[in-house]
């Protein structure tokens, strides 16, 4: 599934062709996505000039004076800015045509992704509960802290809780659990707030590093530019099981956590 890096490099991907430009057509071909596309989508976005393109969490938000487009990928969606002409593929579900004669067209083989359409300054419920970003002021060490009191959940389960935090999924959990020195066994509520500040910065760092490289690509991931992301050479711990840590050449362990399959060092994490 694509994750928080690999949206927000879809929206560096695509954001330049769309801000200013006018959607002179929309076209649905399949609605039967996660939820139903709404009948009225096409119509709502026709003839709107882009303003902006947003990201929240892994949601995109395209920004018109008329309304937004929230957009989900999925398990396997993409994006891409493609010519007219550029055959269509199977599972090409919908294309937003532009007056610069481009086309952002939408692919999602699993169909696990959305689009809704947001009347203005309205929020929607898949938005409404999500907790800060991590790139946020307001996301520290203090703040994890606090959110964790009492907690018994595992400390890897705890921060990829969307309602904690947004955009810490499974890989780069892992990762700056790794990065912060903790086990990601050690139960949430267990953590002194030092060690949260550490993480909060590893949170932070980790997934910026992941933008800055274009994401972590996996089976069905590609970057809006067409170009794949390159992070994954650089995982220190995520699917290495049994093989020698970068760091302490102690092999790496697999355990499962919130049915979720977790990578640690025994030895650097505490």
């Amino acid at each position: 599934m694509p994750e928080l890096p690999e949206v927000e490099t879809t929206r560096r991907g695509i954001e330049p062709h769309l801000v200013k430009r006018t959607v002179t057509a929309a076209v649905v071909r399949e609605r039967r996505l996660r939820w139903p596309v709404p009948r009225s989508f096409e119509t709502s976005i026709s003839g709107q000039v882009i303003n902006a393109v947003r990201r929240r969490a892994k949601y995109l938000i395209v920004d018109t004076a008329a309304g937004s487009a929230l957009l989900h990928l999925g398990m396997s969606g993409s994006l891409r800015i493609v010519d007219p002409t550029t055959p269509l593929k199977k599972h090409d579900h919908v294309d937003i045509a532009l007056d610069s004669g481009r086309i952002l067209r939408y692919h999602d083989p699993r169909r696990f992704g959305s689009m809704h359409w947001l009347a203005p300054h309205s929020s929607h419920p898949l938005l409404d509960e999500l907790g800060p970003e991590p790139f946020d002021p307001d996301f520290d060490g203090a703040y994890l802290h606090r959110r964790a009191k009492g907690r018994r959940v595992s400390v890897k389960v705890f921060i990829m809780n969307a309602k904690i935090v947004v955009g810490v999924g499974n890989i780069y959990a892992s990762e700056a659990l790794f990065r912060a020195g903790i086990d990601p066994r050690r139960s949430a509520g267990r953590v002194s707030v030092q060690r949260y500040r550490a993480l909060a910065e590893a949170i932070r760092s980790t997934l910026g590093d992941a933008i800055e490289v274009g994401g972590t690509t996996l089976r069905d991931f590609y970057g809006g530019d067409g170009e794949p992301g390159y992070f994954r050479q650089k995982l220190m711990v995520y699917e290495r099981g049994d093989e020698p840590c970068r760091v302490c050449d102690t092999p790496v362990r697999r355990v499962v956590l919130g049915q979720r399959a977790t990578y640690f060092c025994r030895q650097c994490q505490r």
